[in-house]
Formats: structure tokens, C-alpha cells, sequence
């Protein structure tokens, strides 16, 4: 999310407050008008730094450090998508102030659920692994659940042992230590399913971003369903990368896009 705001930032760490008073911090970096990141699901600020810093040859972009996570305030039992929202307004208002609209707004396969399209299924086993402190099935649980159709029939001991191939075990560990905050969010994702009429709302124009490789329906669902209701979007695929184009496997080919949109 971009805004007109001229600022210059150096590689640093800093917070605001949100309106209930919890503490959300944030890293910037580069110079130029401002933009906002917002990392996904089972993700933290350093995971967008390689996206952040292609995105900082022109910007000066402020990554949010989600509720839930690092130097963050905890998620907090009233955790809403409201909150967020709120989150997200504090960040915005500390860092352009003179200019408080989101002129321009991109995102990369959003969680948005439609009739069901994001599984759900998942969310008893994987409450009930949590609560028996078993994470890493817990995980597992959601992965097979969520994850890529070809990856589905996966039997979960199979899984376990193929994860590190995919995730060393720092990206394990960060992983596994957010899986409540997981829960939480999406259990929002369920609770708005189907609400996506309401983004017709939203003034600024919007890039919306896949990869022709993530292989998850409900992908190709939301990209249709939002492109149609959006007054002012375009859509990009990115036909070799997959669900982590953005944050793994090409952070500088995403920025690139982002860029250019954001320049226009």
C-alpha cells in the first residue's frame, strides 16, 4: 500500500501505538513516498526484508510487525480483522501524516474466502494439537488442509519428514511459534467468508497479484470475484512462482510489478 508522503529512512526499528494502546512495531527502510507492507499468515516483518528493500530503491517502506509477533503486542482475546484495521491506520497516520490516503494498494494472493473455498476443516485436530503442545503435527494438520492440491493426498508422517526440505529450522521455529496467532486469524478468514462484496467500497486502485504455480483453488476464485468487484483493479500473474513468490522465491520480480504499478 503506497501513499504521496515524501520521507528518507535508513534500515531501522520503530513502533506506534494502535487505539487500544497496543504496541505495534515496524521496520523501514529506503526514501521516497511511503509504503506500507503487511506480511501474511505464519509470517513476521524480516520474512518481507528482500521484498522491502527492492520495493525501498523508490520507496520508503514501513513493514509492519503484525499483532502477535516480535517486539508486537500480543493478539489479545478481542483479536478481530479490526484490530488489524486499526494496526494498520496507527502505522499509516505515524508515517504520513500529511497525507493520510492509501492512494494505491497491492497485494499477493489474499486470504479472502469464498463460500467456503479457504478449507476449514482443519481448525478442531489442529485447536486440540496446540492444546497438547503436539505443534509440529499441529502444522502439519493445517498444511495438508491448506496447502497445494497436489500436496493434499500427502500422508502426515510423509509430510514431517519432507519438511525440511522446504523450511530450515529457524523458518520452522518462527513457523511453529506463530501457529495460535495462525488459529486466530483464521478463524477471522472463516467468520468473513463470503463478505467480499464489501471491497467494492474501496476507492484506491488495487493490484492483485498470483502465481500460476500455487495450484490452490481458491486462488483463482478470489482473483475472479475481487477483479469484479473492485472499482478500480488490474490482475498480474506471475506464471512461475507459487503461493511464496512474494517472500521466498522472488521478492525482487514481485517488487519490480509493485514498483511500476506504484509509479504509474
Amino acid at each position: 500500500m503506497t501513499t504521496s508522503q515524501m520521507s528518507t529512512t535508513t534500515d531501522t526499528t520503530h513502533a506506534v501505538l494502535s487505539q487500544d494502546g497496543a504496541k505495534i512495531s515496524y521496520l523501514s527502510m529506503g526514501s521516497g513516498p511511503s509504503v506500507l507492507v503487511l506480511p501474511g499468515a505464519l509470517s513476521m516483518a524480516a520474512d518481507y526484508a528482500a521484498f522491502a528493500s527492492a520495493l525501498a530503491e523508490h520507496f520508503t517502506v514501513h513493514i509492519i510487525e503484525r499483532r502477535g509477533r516480535g517486539l508486537s503486542s500480543p493478539q489479545g482475546d478481542d483479536y478481530s480483522i479490526l484490530k488489524e484495521r486499526e494496526d494498520v491506520l496507527a502505522l499509516q497516520q505515524g508515517v504520513a501524516r500529511n497525507n493520510p490516503l492509501l492512494t494505491k494498494i497491492a497485494v499477493y494472493e489474499p486470504g479472502v474466502s469464498i463460500d467456503g473455498s479457504i478449507p476449514m476443516h482443519w481448525m478442531p485436530g489442529y485447536e486440540k494439537k496446540l492444546a497438547e503442545k503436539n505443534y509440529l503435527d499441529a502444522f502439519v494438520e493445517f498444511s495438508l488442509a491448506v496447502g497445494p492440491e497436489r500436496a493434499r493426498n500427502t500422508s502426515p508422517w510423509l509430510m514431517k519428514l519432507l519438511l525440511p526440505l522446504f523450511l530450515n529450522s529457524h523458518e520452522r521455529k518462527l513457523m511453529l511459534g506463530l501457529l495460535p496467532e495462525n488459529l486466530r486469524e483464521h478463524q477471522e478468514v472463516a467468520r468473513l467468508d463470503s463478505s467480499y462484496e464489501n471491497y467494492r467500497e474501496i476507492p484506491a486502485d488495487v493490484l492483485l497479484m498470483y502465481g500460476g504455480k500455487s495450484n490452490v483453488t481458491w486462488v483463482d476464485m478470489s482473483m475472479e470475484r475481487l477483479a469484479a468487484v473492485l472499482p478500480r483493479s488490474e490482475t498480474k500473474e506471475f506464471p512461475k512462482l507459487d503461493h511464496f513468490g512474494i517472500d521466498k522465491r522472488a521478492p525482487r520480480e514481485v517488487a519490480k510489478a509493485v514498483s511500476v504499478y506504484f509509479l504509474k
